[in-house]
């Protein structure tokens, strides 16, 4: 609740993505928080959560834990997808400065959980991402493996070399991205950016 707040405080007069769950449906919105009486508001009313203590013993851990585990994935995925369709704006990735905040912010709460939580969806990130076909991943050489498998041959240094030189460069391209965007979320920073 707290990071939200703050996050539409940070977009004052500035466009805000986010995505809703309506029932059982995910909405893409984009709000532009606005100045009125003293409060930068969204006109939507944010309220305290409802908490559930749960303490599971071990088979409910682990199931709960493979659910949780297969929400994120799906989210995951969705995003991605949504990357490529151009529903999901690239200014919602995230790189280390924003991880970092994000981990100082879950590790000032009053339990160690949401830091936990964190660290597990961050390993979760990593390892989908590691195993996405892009060659330099893991996920890259085994498709690569799987295409000579196919082929029945074993390519050639100069195409595998032009194959890891792509995936490099995306990578790189990936890289670049998620630092801007992180860099664009430090007001004194954007500020000095003239196109924003």
């Amino acid at each position: 609740r707290a990071r939200l707040i703050d996050l539409i405080r940070a977009h004052e007069g500035k466009p805000l993505s986010l995505d809703v769950i309506r029932g059982d449906a995910r909405v893409a919105l984009t709000l532009v928080p606005r100045l009125i009486d003293q409060q930068v508001i969204i006109g939507a009313t944010i309220t305290e959560a409802e908490f559930k203590t749960v303490e599971p013993g071990p088979v409910e851990a682990v199931k709960l834990s493979l659910k949780q585990n297969w929400e994120w994935t799906t989210l995951i995925f969705e995003t991605l997808g949504g990357l490529f369709t151009r529903q999901t704006s690239v200014k919602q990735l995230m790189g280390p400065v924003a991880i970092a905040d994000l981990s100082g912010t879950a590790a000032q709460q009053d339990s160690w959980i949401p830091l936990f939580q964190l660290m597990a969806m961050i390993s979760l990130n990593l390892g989908l991402l590691n195993l996405m076909p892009i060659p330099v991943l893991d996920g890259g050489h085994i498709a690569i493996l799987a295409l000579e498998g196919v082929s029945r041959r074993d390519f050639s240094m100069k195409v595998k070399e032009k194959m890891l030189l792509a995936g490099f460069v995306l990578l790189l391209m990936l890289m670049v991205t998620v630092i801007y965007n992180d860099l664009m979320r430090i007001q004194w920073i954007e500020r000095l950016v003239p196109w924003r």
